[in-house]
């Protein structure tokens, strides 16, 4: 599980070896705070466009500057050993931008995919991802998971 969790330096190389060998790659990004089973249907559907998936996750330090005081749950370490313990996520880094775009930038993936709350033209790093003919994708969400709405209902 813990070799699934990558530096973007030691990603770009695995990412570099894949491409070569023909393996279409999907990447994806988030906070996942509190993994719900809205975000495996979605992560899932995600690995199935391509080969492999990699999953940027947001820092802690990034979370708290997205979704404010008291966020994250959970530490970036535990919420990245969970993501990797899924089966069909190939490969996690963790960065500390607000967006994604400066890593999707250096690992071109070859497919970049969002929730559906984001339009495809929206999308960080959406367009240097079409410039050398990637693919963007905004994939529905399953109704009634919301990471937000789940604290407020343990808050209560």
């Amino acid at each position: 599980m813990r070799t699934k969790i990558k530096n973007a330096a030691a990603l770009k190389r695995l990412i570099l070896n894949l491409k070569a060998r023909g393996k279409r790659v999907v990447f994806t990004n988030g906070c996942f705070d509190i993994l719900h089973a809205g975000h495996v249907d979605y992560l899932e559907r995600a690995r199935r466009l391509g080969d492999v998936l990699v999953v940027g996750l947001n820092s802690d330090a990034s979370v708290r500057r997205l979704k404010g005081k008291g966020r994250p749950l959970n530490k970036q370490g535990d919420r990245a050993k969970i993501l990797a313990s899924l089966y069909f996520i190939d490969y996690v880094t963790i960065f500390n931008e607000a967006t994604p775009e400066k890593l999707i930038t250096r690992l071109r993936p070859d497919i970049l995919v969002k929730g559906g709350d984001w339009k495809v033209s929206e999308i960080a790093g959406g367009p240097f991802v079409r410039t050398y003919g990637g693919r963007v994708v905004s994939l529905p969400f399953v109704k009634g998971y919301s990471t937000t709405s789940l604290i407020k209902r343990i808050r209560k």
